[in-house]
């Protein structure tokens, strides 16, 4: 049985969070109806190929708690990896779209959050899908009982390995 102390503690929590979902997000006058709320987590992403730019936008630092990216970050003879606290959902899906609508192969890892959602691997080669990919909070792919008997075999669970552990190759820009 919940008390009235505890009661009375919710109901100011649930006008305080209702007041919040009213008070103005950005510019001038804006308003938000209701407040979203989305599970935050740490993400990694490695580009490769052709890129131009797309990375400013999704707040992405060469390290985590790093300044922010710039164009002296950019490595000269490897993929370029980017970091980031507090992603919603773990994507970055303006970068991801820019990727795959221009080939560029990357790899993504994105933490957990529990009850909502585990750690996960994104591959995407330049072409076709992204595949995804379980993985634990170090990056490390795992895999549970069921697709070891949906892939059968041995050599299906090392290409199912190989095929989420892909290099990406060095990063270019093209004038």
């Amino acid at each position: 049985m919940v008390s009235r102390g505890r009661r009375f503690v919710a109901a100011r929590l649930a006008i305080a969070f209702e007041k919040s979902a009213r008070r103005r997000r950005s510019g001038p006058g804006a308003l938000i109806g209701s407040f979203i709320m989305s599970a935050r987590v740490s993400l990694f992403i490695r580009l490769g190929g052709d890129l131009l730019a797309c990375i400013q936008n999704e707040g992405l630092a060469r390290d985590y708690d790093a300044d922010a990216f710039t164009a002296d970050d950019i490595p000269s003879d490897a993929p370029l990896s980017l970091y980031a606290h507090e992603v919603a959902w773990g994507r970055v899906d303006l970068l991801e779209g820019f990727c795959a609508s221009h080939g560029l192969s990357y790899v993504r890892w994105s933490g957990g959050c529990a009850a909502q959602f585990g750690p996960e691997r994104a591959v995407f080669n330049g072409a076709g899908e992204v595949r995804l990919f379980a993985a634990d909070e170090d990056d490390r792919l795992v895999i549970d009982i069921d697709r070891v008997e949906r892939l059968g075999s041995y050599e299906a669970i090392m290409a199912y390995f190989a095929a989420g552990d892909m290099s990406v190759l060095p990063l270019r820009f093209l004038a």
